[in-house]
């Protein structure tokens, strides 16, 4: 076996007296046996290696660090959820005490797609939807209509029922009837 073969099965046959005798090859042989251009090689993909590597460390830090985020926001969320009814209350219903089904549409699907942990770029996208106009409909300020309500929860992953329950109960909690 010659010493090129060597390199693959990490062993060198030798002929002996007639006998094989198995002698394991040195790294240096291997090494001595690489012309440049495979010594580059085996180089670029060792950096590979470890810019592989410290990409994914990077990635996972970064996964780690929005766990971390979400479970403070979670945390936080629930401490404040008294305050928040009166804000609530006072933001969805008007100057003349009229509830306006478009905040409380668009508090909803916020509050949807903030709990799923979603930027509106990314529901916007899923949606078909600008980023401009969701923002608008998640503030109160544009009305959706029922086709672009379909799109935008299929895009949060809840059924249109499902929000819109979810807005009736926000509406009956504003009126002061649970």
């Amino acid at each position: 076996m010659t010493t090129t073969a060597a390199r693959y099965d990490r062993k060198i046959e030798t002929q002996g007296t007639g006998a094989k005798t198995v002698v394991s090859a040195p790294d240096k042989v291997i090494a001595r046996n690489l012309t440049p251009a495979q010594k580059r090689a085996v180089a670029f993909a060792q950096q590979q290696i470890l810019r592989a590597r410290a990409a994914r460390k990077a990635k996972d830090d970064r996964q780690a660090a929005l766990n971390r985020m979400w479970a403070n926001a979670d945390r936080e969320e629930t401490e404040v959820d008294a305050v928040r009814h009166a804000e609530r209350t006072r933001m969805v219903s008007g100057e003349d005490g009229q509830i306006s089904l478009r905040k409380v549409i668009g508090e909803v699907l916020r509050s949807l797609r903030t709990k799923d942990h979603k930027t509106l770029r990314e529901v916007s996208g899923k949606a078909g939807v600008s980023l401009g106009y969701l923002s608008e409909v998640e503030r109160g300020q544009k009305e959706a209509s029922s086709e672009l309500l379909v799109s935008i929860t299929r895009a949060l992953g809840v059924p249109l029922s499902d929000m819109l329950m979810m807005v009736a109960d926000r509406v009956r909690e504003v009126e002061g009837r649970d």
